[in-house]
């Protein structure tokens, strides 16, 4: 499959049936998470990668998009999961795992969520959310290809239209305060290194949500962009273990 294209796939276990939601970061593409998801599908689970809105084309095409079609992408894919599976886990990195943290909050019924150093809270905000009302400057040079490994490339745009930011902002926001409303099982992976989302974030959301079962697990020997990082097995084989324990 291509770098920017999604992924679905219906699986072949049949009882329980398991969907899994797989979400791609701000500014990324799904190619950050094809091999995450495919070893879903190798367990015999449906899975679903969407390619969000204004993803995995052009920077311009990214500057028209809203945090809705973003979350509206997220719940369409989960729709398309429903249909299919009858336990469905939620699971994501950086603003994917924000998207999961969404789809969390507003499905109770989700079995479980897995995230990896999901984004809650900037120190810039509100310079984002000014810059991104009077659109000046129209781009922002990003922090790309955070990762420790050599020789990786997680296939990011190279800069992020300042509107985007603002949306990423007002999506940070409305995530943050219906955080006690998750109470599933969660499986949160923190890189303690991490260039991009500030670690205290995972923190943050290990302390606010209200599951009982929680973990926070740190990936030591890679950066932010870590599903193609050092510790990549770690979540990998983290993540599947976690599914079969709360079927």
């Amino acid at each position: 499959m291509d770098w920017n294209e999604p992924l679905y796939v219906e699986g072949r276990r049949e009882s329980p049936r398991v969907g899994v939601l797989v979400l791609h970061g701000f500014g990324g593409s799904p190619y950050s998470m094809q091999e995450y998801a495919l070893r879903f599908v190798d367990a015999g689970h449906s899975v679903a990668l969407p390619l969000l809105t204004g993803h995995g084309s052009t920077p311009q095409d990214m500057e028209k998009a809203r945090w809705t079609d973003w979350t509206g992408d997220a719940d369409s894919a989960y729709g398309w999961l429903e249909q299919r599976a009858d336990r469905i886990f939620v699971t994501g990195l950086s603003m994917g795992g924000t998207l999961a943290l969404w789809a969390a909050e507003r499905h109770p019924e989700v079995a479980g969520i897995v995230t990896v150093n999901a984004a809650l809270r900037f120190r810039e905000e509100p310079l984002m959310h000014l810059l991104g009302v009077l659109g000046f400057p129209r781009w922002l040079k990003t922090i790309g290809n955070d990762i420790r490994k050599p020789g990786q490339d997680e296939r990011a745009y190279s800069k992020i239209p300042v509107r985007a930011m603002r949306q990423l902002g007002l999506l940070l926001r409305d995530v943050r305060k219906d955080l006690p409303r998750i109470d599933c099982p969660a499986l949160l992976f923190s890189s303690p290194d991490d260039h991009v989302v500030p670690p205290a974030n995972q923190q943050e959301t290990y302390a606010r949500i209200s599951s009982r079962d929680k973990t926070l697990s740190l990936l030591t020997r890679s950066h932010h962009c870590a599903t193609l990082d050092n510790d990549r097995e770690q979540i990998f084989e983290g993540a599947l273990e976690f599914v079969e324990a709360h079927l």
